[in-house]
């Protein structure tokens, strides 16, 4: 069983910025990403990265975030920068281990124009 603890979340004016975090307890951890649900959306990626530092983004957030992870610690990081309203979500942290998939509780990122 993997226990995801996210944090960093909040309210941020238009252009701020945020920095996620998400701690995974356990071993054997492998993909880490960040997925978000905004109302009224089905939940899509945000962005994704390899134990070995392979990312992938989606294609709204290109440019403005940046995932990162500290393998020792079992934590990934989301920065987000020069948010936008269209960027108010639930975002949920997401791992992989032996093939089983777990889900964070989800942390609100509020963007105010």
């Amino acid at each position: 069983q993997v226990q995801l603890v996210e944090s960093g979340g909040g309210l941020v004016q238009a252009g701020g910025s945020l920095r996620l975090s998400c701690a995974a307890s356990g071993t054997s951890i492998t993909t880490m990403a960040w997925y978000r649900m905004a109302p009224g959306k089905q939940r899509e990626l945000v962005a994704r990265m390899t134990p070995g530092g392979s990312t992938n983004y989606g294609d709204s957030v290109k440019g403005r975030f940046t995932i990162s992870r500290d393998n020792a610690k079992n934590t990934v990081y989301l920065q987000m920068n020069s948010l936008k309203p269209d960027d108010t979500a639930v975002y949920y942290c997401y791992a992989v281990r032996l093939g089983n998939n777990y889900w964070g509780q989800g942390t609100q990122v509020t963007v105010s124009s």
